[in-house]
């Protein structure tokens, strides 16, 4: 496995749904230019760490967060929320096109958010983005169709493409494929294992055997802590942790 920097370090990390903790004392440095897949049971706190690599788990009502994450030595809490979303950019579980809006103006709502105004530019930002998402040949000629109008992979790699129009540093997935078929799922993963060298990637997922084909890097979660962290071939292969073991061989889940 290569040696690579870290990307956002995260040290100390506590969340919480107003009373109820979901995160403790997570820390962990994600690799730059890499995958990462966070993997572990439901309720275990992948969704709500996701949230918090680019701040939007404090938008929840009594949501609050205690920790540090940094973003290339930046400290997140410092940052404009607004801005930190630009540079990590998330994609959901369930593929959320803008419903009233084009296949074209769904990628270019961000760059207009970013105050891009010239036709050449939006042009030129939305077609790199389709590209990059392993969309535009299918929608070249369609990009005045809603958004709603394309199948759900479709609509998947329209989000992931939303997100890359504003060339974020961080691209984050929140089960991106468990609503999806096996062949929209195939696509994303080959769509993923591209993007991993040019973005630092970090995707939640149940699904075991898509990390082990997907990710350089996995992190287990359990009752909102972070068990074991480690390449991963070596975590699935040769956990140093029993609770890592018995989850990943499918004792329990």
């Amino acid at each position: 496995m290569r040696s690579v920097p870290s990307k956002m370090e995260v040290a100390g990390l506590n969340a919480w749904y107003g009373p109820r903790q979901v995160l403790y004392d997570l820390s962990i440095d994600l690799p730059d230019r890499a995958s990462t897949a966070i993997i572990g049971p439901s309720g275990c706190g992948k969704s709500t760490f996701l949230r918090c690599l680019n701040r939007l788990h404090e938008e929840g009502a009594g949501a609050r967060v205690q920790g540090t994450i940094r973003l290339d030595g930046e400290d997140l809490a410092r940052l404009d929320p607004a801005l930190v979303r630009c540079r990590v950019g998330m994609v959901f579980q369930k593929p959320s096109p803008f419903p009233n809006l084009s296949i074209f103006e769904n990628v270019a709502a961000g760059l207009r958010l970013l105050g891009v105004r010239r036709r050449e530019e939006l042009d030129q930002g939305v077609s790199q983005a389709l590209i990059e998402a392993g969309l535009w040949e299918e929608v070249a000629e369609v990009l005045d169709a809603p958004g709603t109008s394309l199948s759900g992979g479709q609509q998947q790699r329209l989000c992931i493409a939303r997100a890359l129009a504003v060339r974020p540093e961080v691209l984050l997935l929140d089960e991106p494929c468990s609503a999806l078929d096996p062949i929209a799922t195939a696509k994303i993963e080959g769509l993923l294992a591209k993007l991993r060298s040019e973005y630092t990637v970090v995707i939640a997922t149940h699904n075991l055997a898509q990390a082990t084909r997907i990710a350089d890097h996995t992190a287990f979660l359990y009752l909102g802590s972070l068990i074991e962290f480690a390449p991963t071939e070596q975590l699935f292969q040769h956990p140093k942790e029993a609770l890592t073991e018995n989850y990943v061989k499918g004792r329990f889940g």
